[in-house]
């Protein structure tokens, strides 16, 4: 019976232990009493850049003809984009090759070269949004059949990184003094700040559908940044009313 007794009491003393340590503040290494939040917060911007990449690929019996035609096509079609934009225009090779096509049997065996694939690919780059859909269209109708996809981006992304951090911040000090004050605790001091990793720039992407006998139509969308803040904040026992 004492034993048991013995065992009771012991629980009793974790148990109430416990309770006292959920209901005090951590403490850092020198001592502090300290609360730890964070914060996250998303800003949004219209985008001012634009890249694109479209290209020509073309198939033929053998390299040459594969390589010739595909050089016609990407020749006209890069003309047609700089008459679009501008001769100043961002226009620059982002890939290029030049491939073999084999058949295989069903049979198995050793495939036959059935002919060759040329691809070129040019990345554009342009700050008049309302273009992209011209630069789409004008790319298409002088051979280009090769469109990968849009991104939308902004020229500087600092103002707005900025913004997202500082919204993370109040929202992160917010909580914590809300914790604080919930447990009767005051506010001290700032001890520490921490970004959660850089701010996430979420980037609109969009294919580009080529529509017949009509205009490409381009909707560039908002770009969200994301920022997520870590505070630790110094408290004491708040002075009684």
């Amino acid at each position: 019976m004492k034993q048991m007794l013995r065992v009771y009491l012991i629980i009793a003393m974790v148990a109430a232990a416990a309770a006292r340590a959920e209901a005090q503040p951590a403490q850092d290494k020198t001592g502090h009493p300290y609360i730890r939040a964070t914060g996250e917060a998303t800003v949004s911007a219209k985008p001012d850049r634009a890249k694109l990449e479209i290209g020509v690929v073309t198939q033929a019996a053998n390299a040459q003809n594969a390589a010739a035609q595909n050089a016609t096509q990407t020749e006209s079609m890069v003309t047609a984009l700089r008459h679009s934009l501008g001769q100043t225009a961002e226009i620059h090779t982002s890939g290029y090759s030049l491939t073999p096509n084999f058949r295989y049997s069903k049979d198995g065996g050793q495939p036959t070269l059935s002919g060759y694939t040329a691809s070129n690919t040019v990345e554009i780059v342009t700050d008049d949004l309302a273009k992209v859909g011209k630069v789409i269209d004008a790319g298409t109708q002088a051979g280009a059949n090769n469109v990968r996809g849009l991104e939308f981006q902004l020229k500087d992304e600092a103002p707005v990184r900025a913004q997202a951090l500082t919204e993370a911040a109040r929202k992160a000090r917010a909580a914590a003094a809300a914790m604080a004050a919930a447990l009767g605790l005051k506010v001290v001091r700032v001890l520490s700040a921490e970004e959660g990793g850089p701010p996430q720039v979420i980037r609109p992407m969009a294919m580009a559908m080529k529509a017949a006998a009509s205009p490409t139509p381009i909707e560039s969308g908002n770009i969200p940044v994301q920022a997520s803040v870590t505070v630790t904040l110094e408290v004491a026992p708040a002075p009684p009313n």
